[in-house]
């Protein structure tokens, strides 16, 4: 692990620090003070969440001006996100190359940062990035730029206030609650919903027979035993090496599909192109690549599946969804829907993530008051699709809208940059590859939210300004000198 600190980055951290500077980075904040008006302190807006979208988006929001602002996450520091907690890969999906984070700045990139400490040759030799070193680098991008992360804060409740501000309530009841304008849910893979856990596993007891594979699962307790994990995605397939690894008896994973996906479909259409035009195509079409991707399943990475199957342990099983499964004799049993029996110690879910505002705790006080698609579109016969039904339908700037107008205009100052965005805007606020491209709307966005809120404000501020350019030596006044002249 590495730090900001370390030696072998002095000159490129002093080059980032050039390169804000030429940015005039950080500009002047210019939004109107609201707290004197209700007598406390009020952010113009705050972030949850300190990973790779907290931390960009806080860049972006502060290099747009917005400087009175907070962003906060409820793991210790190091620990955001998925990266070095419940995430199991090897190395990332993603290119090494994409540009992620940084926003457009050549110093801020992975890359920058590899090469500094590492060098060319070892990042020409380099195939994907290892998962460890992504938050490696993270903790060196949070450092670098000096972003204010506030660890330890957990957001339980969001309460609208009448004097249109937002309330956050934090968990422990020791710290007093933080007011904010705009809040920006930067909250990740499962910021706007929950693991997807199916109803078969209602019989048995979680964590001693069962695990999802967001949950901190102990594998070193499973060793020698034997374990079935649900699914052949990326998740389902991490988790299987992950045990193999650790030495368990056998792994099976099964399937509910007839054979193994091996095409990952959005590929074939990646481009800049998608990012910019997702968020401007007709619904519809929306709907169909979302369905379309998501019925097609991404395959689990190349390195990733034969991190299993180079174990002679483990077994892929496919055409086996399952019926049920139950606890017997100290052992689970599980039945397919073809009448197969599996008898094994665990069972992990590789199952994803449901995304459904009304999931949200915090959420609470409002959350069945926001629109989700299923309100403003219903996709032709072919192409039904609940789970996507549930995604938050957005505006532009990631806010949220409501199901019926007027009853809740407090939604307009929550953004969702997180997942929960993807079939408003395309994966623009979770992924690496359009990171930066999301926080740039994210930021003109709420600038543009606040200004127009304020226009009173600026118009007085218009007024009142008489700062001159010009002292009155700069010129001469032809007539009066002719004047003078004659007089």
């Amino acid at each position: 692990m590495t730090s900001a600190q370390d030696p072998r980055l002095a000159e490129l951290n002093a080059r980032v620090k050039q390169d804000l500077e030429y940015l005039n980075f950080p500009p002047a904040n210019w939004s109107k003070p609201v707290g004197t008006e209700v007598g406390q302190d009020v952010s113009d807006a705050v972030i949850i969440g300190g990973g790779m979208c907290g931390l960009v988006a806080w860049l972006a929001l502060t290099r747009a001006g917005i400087r009175n602002l907070r962003i906060v996450d409820r793991a210790p520091k190091g620990a955001e996100g998925p990266w070095v907690t419940y995430a199991r890969m090897e190395t990332l999906r993603s290119p090494k190359n994409l540009l992620g984070p940084a926003l457009g700045m050549a110093s801020l990139t992975f890359r920058a940062w590899y090469t500094a400490l590492f060098g060319v040759a070892a990042w020409e030799e380099l195939y994907r990035i290892p998962r460890p070193m992504w938050m490696d680098y993270l903790n060196w991008y949070r450092d670098v730029l000096s972003v204010p992360v506030e660890n330890g804060i957990d957001v339980t409740r969001v309460i609208p206030r009448d004097d249109g501000l937002l309330e956050l309530e934090i968990a422990g009841g020791e710290r007093p609650s933080i007011v904010t304008r705009k809040l920006v849910m930067a909250t990740g893979r499962d910021g706007l919903g929950e693991p997807a856990i199916p109803d078969f596993v209602a019989p048995l007891t979680r964590l001693k027979t069962w695990g999802h594979s967001a949950d901190m699962i102990d594998f070193a307790a499973l060793r020698g035993k034997r374990v079935v994990v649900i699914g052949v995605g990326a998740s389902a397939v991490d988790n299987a090496a992950e045990a193999l690894e650790a030495g368990v008896g056998e792994v099976r994973l099964l399937a509910r599909r007839k054979s193994m996906p091996t095409i990952n479909k959005l590929m074939g259409i990646g481009s800049y192109g998608v990012t910019a035009g997702f968020p401007k195509i007709e619904p519809a079409w929306r709907w169909r690549l979302m369905d379309y991707a998501t019925k097609q399943q991404t395959p689990a990475p190349h390195n990733s599946t034969l991190r299993v199957s180079r174990h002679p342990n483990a077994y892929f099983h496919f055409d086996c969804g399952i019926r049920s499964m139950r606890e017997e004799d100290g052992e689970v049993v599980i039945t397919t829907n073809k009448g197969r029996i599996f008898r094994t110690d665990f069972v992990i879910l590789g199952t994803g993530f449901n995304v459904d505002p009304l999931a949200r705790a915090e959420l609470a006080p409002f959350q069945d008051r926001i629109a989700c698609w299923e309100d403003r579109y219903t996709p032709p016969e072919g192409e039904e699709n609940a789970p996507l039904g549930r995604f938050p339908w957005l505006e532009e700037d990631f806010s949220f809208t409501e199901k019926e107008p007027g009853t809740a205009p407090w939604l307009k100052d929550i953004h969702c940059f997180n997942y929960g965005s993807s079939m408003s805007l395309g994966k623009v606020s979770g992924d690496i590859p359009a990171i930066s491209e999301g926080a740039l709307w994210l930021a003109r966005g709420v600038s543009a939210s606040l200004f127009i809120r304020d226009i009173d404000h600026h118009w007085q501020e218009l007024l009142a300004y008489e700062k001159p350019e010009l002292d009155g030596s700069e010129w001469t006044d032809a007539d009066a000198v002719r004047e003078q002249k004659t007089a």
